[in-house]
Parts: C-alpha cells; sequence; structure tokens
C-alpha cells in the first residue's frame, strides 16, 4: 500500500514539475523568428557569398592563386594602344581585359583568402546566403563584363596588334641589316681608292 502511494506521488509530483517549467515559458518571449517571413540580421563580418566588382577588377590572378580549393578561374587578354587608358575607382591602371571569371561557390569555403590580396578591393564577401539551386552547374557564378562577342574582338585585335609589331620589328632589322652591308660596302670601296698606286711624273 505504502508503494502504491509512493508511485501515486511521484507521478503527480513530475506532472507538476512538468506544469512549472510549462509556466515558466509560457511568460518567457520568444526567441525563434519565422523564417522565411523573418530573416536574421547577419553580423557585419558575414562570409557568404562572393562578389566582384569587374569595373575595377585588373585581372591580376591574385585571388585565385590565394584560392585554397581553386573555386576561383580567370583569364585575360591584353589590352592594345588603341583601347585607351582605363583605370580603376582607386587609380589603378588596367592593363588587362579579364575575358573569363568564374567563380564556382559549390567549391567555395568561405575563407575570405581571396579578398585579402585583391590590390583593388573589387572582391569581397557578402551577406548573401540564400543561392541554392537544382542545378550544380548554376552555382557557378560568371562575372565577366565581355560578352563572347566582345571577347573575339579583344584577341584578335591583340593578335593582330602582336603581328604588326614582330613584322615592324623584322622590317626594322632588316633595314638595319641593309644600312650595315651598304656602310661596309661604301668602306670597302674607300679602302679600295685609298690603296690605288698614285701615278708618278717625272
Amino acid at each position: 500500500m505504502r508503494q502504491y502511494l509512493k508511485n501515486t506521488w511521484d507521478g503527480l509530483w513530475t506532472v507538476l514539475v512538468g506544469m512549472k517549467i510549462t509556466l515558466k515559458h509560457i511568460f518567457v518571449p520568444s526567441v525563434t523568428i519565422q523564417y522565411p517571413d523573418v530573416k536574421p540580421v547577419l553580423p557585419e563580418r558575414a562570409r557568404n557569398r562572393l562578389y566582384v566588382n569587374m569595373a575595377d577588377c585588373i585581372g591580376c590572378l591574385q585571388c585565385a592563386t590565394a584560392c585554397p580549393v581553386n573555386c576561383i578561374e580567370i583569364e585575360t587578354v591584353k589590352a592594345i594602344p588603341a583601347d585607351g587608358p582605363r583605370i580603376t575607382s582607386n587609380g589603378k591602371k588596367k592593363a588587362l581585359w579579364v575575358t573569363k571569371f568564374d567563380i564556382d561557390i559549390a567549391k567555395c569555403c568561405f575563407c575570405s583568402l581571396c579578398t585579402y590580396p585583391c590590390p583593388t578591393e573589387c572582391i569581397k564577401m557578402t551577406d548573401v546566403y540564400e543561392f541554392s539551386e537544382f542545378n550544380r552547374e548554376d552555382l557557378v557564378y560568371n562575372f565577366a563584363s565581355l560578352n563572347e562577342k566582345e571577347i573575339e574582338e579583344k584577341q584578335n585585335n591583340y593578335n593582330k596588334f602582336m603581328e604588326e609589331k614582330a613584322a615592324a620589328k623584322e622590317a626594322a632589322a632588316k633595314a638595319k641589316a641593309e644600312a650595315a652591308a651598304k656602310k661596309a660596302e661604301e668602306e670597302k670601296a674607300n679602302n679600295k681608292s685609298n690603296d690605288k698606286p698614285e701615278d708618278k711624273t717625272e
């Protein structure tokens, strides 16, 4: 009988303890948010999706070199003098056209190591954390501002410029060789005229 009463009391006591905890939490403000209707405010230094300001990118490849997982792919082509001077927002000269700047965000480990060596500070971590995709290929972000036609044009212009430069260099070398040969012939002719014996008159 005593054990029966003890078990009954233990049952009632556990119910009372549970009700006490429940009543305590009724008057405590909620700490959860109704995501996605309400989104959390991220700290200022949060590291999420990368963004590249191509207007300031000089194609130096330092971010791609620093990346520990090789998720950044960059291709460039040299600019020619006819393209005119191009300057970034912080005064750096742009000697290259960036024809490809791809970031595979599926590989990215959000270490932010790519942002530190950038001399123009054009690559940075943003607070965008919602970028899920159904296809893995859609997680490769293409930041290059040139389209296929412009890329082909820049490459053709550079190849043409280099061909013209090589032709001019070859022509200059040929002209120099011809001038040297002509000078050598003139010196040879002068030496012959100097070596000719003079007529002696009695």
